[in-house]
């Protein structure tokens, strides 16, 4: 607490906000974020939708215009069903009970900690990444922080030590010290105020902690997309999706077993491509790579001009101009705006 008054000089536009709503915003959106992100969006989100009314009545493209490349599309789901349940059942007030707060839709124990402390000032420990590195580092835990027992143990501990008199400061605190001093990967020990009550420096494993189990495995796809364009008009697929990027549009896509089948990728042999008349076919010589929690994505996109409307399923037809406001996953975007959409 005593860094965190004196030295603590880490800014972001949501640090010391009282109000639940832009709390809450705040904490959905850096979820998987990083802050120079995440604050550019939050920002802009916070300009369009400044209270919790606004953000219910939008329209859910609108919104998902706005979330569009910060990812898990889930949590922009969940974020408008919250807000109308709010609007709809408590006047927009976010209840100022923990337990409350964890029964409503996407949020779970870490945001709900988060408003009661930052917003009601209830005694609730924050434990996000940086929480349980610098937990692990100060006790030298070996317990693999992604699994449950480790979240748990550490979360017990976070909760234990949390300042009850002050426990929205010491949250921030903690949070702040973790990604400014004990830092991932090459932790700064020589300015950290903690370092002589430290067991995991006094070990030697500072850098080595917090330890994971997992391994992260990502499967590799390979994405053709077709841009189809009569007369005018182009297909996309709306938001159908129970793949990937669902709640966002597409393109139409087909998927090819490797990347060198990108060499030889001609519509034709595709049985439904195979029906249709093109008046033309280009090929984006640019290969595009989107790397997800999960999956690493190689994309190529082909523009295609048919003669007629063929029967896609799944999809609908809309003009330039409205393209231009929905909702596309960042690597569909990028190749829109290299072609000038």
């Amino acid at each position: 607490m005593k860094w965190h008054r004196e030295e603590n000089i880490r800014d972001m536009p949501w640090k010391g906000e009282p109000e639940p709503y832009k709390i809450w915003l705040s904490e959905i959106i850096m979820q998987q974020t990083r802050v120079g992100q995440g604050q550019a969006y939050y920002e802009r989100f916070v300009n369009r939708f400044p209270d919790i009314f606004t953000l219910a009545a939008a329209k859910d493209d609108d919104v998902f215009k706005y979330w569009e490349g910060l990812g898990y599309y889930n949590r922009c789901r969940n974020l408008l069903a919250t807000a109308r349940q709010l609007v709809n059942d408590n006047m927009g007030c976010f209840p100022g009970d923990y337990n409350a707060l964890l029964a409503l839709k996407g949020i779970g124990p870490y945001t709900a900690a988060a408003l009661a402390s930052f917003g009601f000032g209830l005694p609730y420990a924050v434990v996000d990444g940086n929480v349980l590195r610098v937990l692990s580092r100060f006790f030298n835990s070996e317990t693999p922080v992604d699994l449950p027992e480790g979240k748990n143990k550490l979360g017990s501990w976070a909760q234990l030590l949390l300042d009850k008199k002050e426990p929205a400061a010491f949250n921030q605190a903690i949070m702040d010290f973790g990604a400014t001093v004990c830092k991932p990967g090459v932790p700064l020990c020589n300015q950290c105020p903690l370092a002589d009550a430290c067991e995991g420096f006094a070990a030697g494993n500072e850098k080595r902690l917090p330890i994971k189990a997992k391994r992260l495995e990502r499967r590799k796809r390979f994405f053709a997309y077709l841009l189809i364009e009569v007369k005018g008009r182009y297909w996309v697929s709306g938001q159908q999706d129970s793949d990937i990027w669902r709640f966002l549009n597409q393109l139409y896509r087909v998927e090819l077993p490797d990347e060198g089948a990108f060499t030889d990728f001609i519509p034709d042999s595709y049985q439904e491509l195979s029906k249709w008349k093109y008046i033309a076919l280009a090929k984006h010589m640019e290969i595009y790579n989107q790397t997800l929690t999960h999956q690493e994505i190689t994309m190529v996109f082909f523009r295609l001009e048919l003669e007629t409307q063929p029967d896609v399923k799944g999809g609908t037809w809309v003009d330039k101009a409205s393209m231009k406001r929905l909702a596309f996953p960042k690597t569909i975007n990028l190749y829109l705006e290299a072609i000038g959409f």
